[in-house]
């Protein structure tokens, strides 16, 4: 592509919204433009990247056995109706009208419409396995749209779908679409992990996230230093010091006892005044909070230098959602003020984190006002459902192996695996007849790529001062042409390149505008095409050009090499950084 013939909008200043590297870049070199909120215009760089993210996908769901199709992304209500998610997912679904006033919604996810695939073209056991996928259009009413392309209400996904005969069966399948996945990411050059997760709203079991790895992930993560354990953090279990794995009995350490003393905390109520003014470590505190389920009040208690798992506490109480109760509500169960609950006397149902039962002699609000009790020993003095309910954090013990300790890391999720079992082809009636012609229900399982968001990830794991510094495999093109000056000569060879690494299946962006070299050199670096070439009179001369890698900015890691050889030495730079 001819530079001056593309567009490629550049601008100095990123927008005033963008907080993280991909959405100021990318709407700084012109790949996006912003329509409303969470809505983003892909001008050519922009699409080009994005195909080749789909590109790699296609390749590596069709190598994997998957068959693509295309459902429509209008959707009539009764599909979300029959399975109850109308309702579930509340304000995220985007509904609308027809003028004849029949109820439709545009799609978020795809399980109804696909199980109706199922449940009207498979008929036997014979039929299975198989999978379908598709690369389509997605709309959530996300609250707070932010991001730039990782947190859109219109966003490009894949979405895969396996119909088994047997839950052995499906986790064959599952391990199928895992290979795969780890075969995309390793194709596009990232540095990921794939990481125990929970299914959220759509349901399912055997649930692993595929994590980006990058400071500005929205999501938190854990990984083992000794083995490959890792989990997002809202699953992630640790091994508390004594006990033996997530179900061992809570023991606590054999310590003297010290007795039960009520004393006055005035106007301190947080961990942190509390610690300070009682002279102790915030792991000596039980930390109290009043949570609302289901119309009724309840107290976790979880360690004071810990942090509250609010998934995990959902599901001790076996409900979708929990929060945490207003000053009122907390009143009312404590009978004191807000930062002075504490689990001696509470009247209603305490659940405990295994930690937090551990901890012997503890301090902990007293449900009175300006007090706290300090001596304190679970069993004795205080009581509730022991569950683990904390989140995960750097420094805690490995439920997996005997020796290692987990550390956090921040990261973006590119993709999410289940499997969804029989959640959907029992309810919408996808059977299938056995082998003894018996009916049962298809086994599901379910497999996502967020495609689009995937644009922005790769440049939050590849930028740096300058810009974006592009993988291979997914920049928009490859090799970023520059040439300096005027002279026939130069403008002959520079064609003649160009054609002729065009041919070889080189993609290659000119940049043969009448700009001076400096504002040339800024915008290829802004841009991030991974190879940059240079072609000038002086060099010229000589025969030689001269070959830059995008990561290596420094001016003395520039190379120069013949001109009769330039086609062969960057179709090899290009294929050995493009290769499966």
């Amino acid at each position: 592509m001819l530079y001056s013939r593309a567009l490629i909008p550049t601008v100095k200043e990123a927008p005033a919204d963008a907080a993280n590297a991909s959405h100021k870049l990318l709407v700084r070199a012109g790949y996006i433009r912003k329509v409303g909120a969470g809505m983003y215009d892909f001008l050519p760089l922009g699409l080009r990247a994005l195909r080749k993210i789909e590109s790699i996908v296609r390749e590596e769901m069709n190598r994997a056995g998957a068959q693509e199709i295309l459902m429509p992304a209008l959707l009539p209500a009764e599909y979300f109706k029959e399975t109850g998610r109308w309702d579930v997912y509340g304000d995220t679904l985007f509904r609308l009208k027809d003028r004849k006033g029949g109820e439709f919604h545009l799609g978020p996810t795809h399980e109804e419409i696909v199980t109706d695939i199922a449940r009207r073209e498979i008929k036997s056991w014979r039929d299975m396995p198989m999978n379908l996928y598709q690369v389509q259009s997605k709309f959530r009413d996300e609250p707070r749209p932010r991001g730039g392309l990782l947190r859109c209400r219109e966003f490009v996904m894949k979405d895969a779908y396996s119909f088994d005969i047997s839950e052995e069966a499906a986790r064959g399948s599952y391990e199928i679409m895992r290979k795969a996945y780890r075969a995309v990411f390793d194709r596009m050059g990232l540095t990921y992990r794939m990481v125990a997760a929970d299914p959220g709203a759509i349901g399912g079991s055997t649930s692993a996230e595929f994590q980006v790895l990058a400071d500005s992930g929205e999501d938190s993560i854990v990984a083992c230093d000794s083995c490959d354990y890792a989990a997002n953090v809202e699953i992630a279990t640790v091994r508390v010091e004594g006990v033996r794995g997530a179900s061992g009995a809570i023991e606590p350490p054999h310590v003297a006892e010290e007795e039960k003393t009520k004393v006055v905390t005035p106007k301190v109520s947080s961990i942190e005044e509390v610690s300070a003014f009682l002279a102790l470590p915030k792991a000596r505190f039980l930390k109290s909070l009043v949570y609302s389920a289901n119309k009724e009040l309840i107290l976790a208690v979880v360690r004071g230098d810990h942090e509250l798992n609010e998934i995990r506490l959902a599901r001790a109480l076996g409900v979708d959602e929990v929060f945490l109760a207003g000053e009122a509500d907390v009143k009312k169960a404590t009978r004191a003020a807000v930062g002075f609950a504490g689990p001696v006397g509470f009247a209603g149902r305490v659940f405990v984190d295994r930690a937090a039962a551990h901890v012997a002699n503890a301090a902990a609000g007293a449900n009175e006002s300006d007090h706290h009790f300090t001596g304190l020993n679970f069993g004795r003095d205080w009581s509730g459902e022991v569950v683990d309910i904390r989140l995960a954090a750097t420094g805690d013990l490995c439920t997996n192996c005997e020796t290692g300790t987990l550390k956090s890391y921040r990261g973006i999720e590119a993709g999410h695996i289940f499997i969804l079992g029989t959640r959907y082809s029992e309810t919408m009636g996808a059977l299938f007849a056995d082998e003894k012609q018996e009916k049962k229900p298809i086994v599901m399982g379910c497999y996502g790529i967020g495609v689009s968001r995937l644009v922005a990830t790769a440049i939050e794991q590849n930028h740096d001062e300058n810009g974006m510094t592009w993988p291979m495999s997914l920049a928009p093109y490859h090799v970023h042409l520059v040439t300096l000056g005027k002279e026939e000569n130069v403008a002959a060879e520079a064609k003649k390149l160009y054609d002729e690494l065009r041919a070889q299946g080189v993609d290659v962006l000119w940049d043969d505008r009448d700009e001076r070299p400096g504002v040339k050199f800024k915008d290829a670096d802004l841009l991030g095409m991974p190879l940059r070439v240079t072609i000038g009179a002086k060099s010229l001369a000589n025969g030689m050009i001269e070959l830059k890698a995008r990561k290596e900015l420094d001016p003395k890691k520039a190379e120069l090499i013949p001109l009769a050889d330039a086609v062969r030495v960057l179709r090899e730079r290009v294929g050995a950084a493009s290769a499966p």
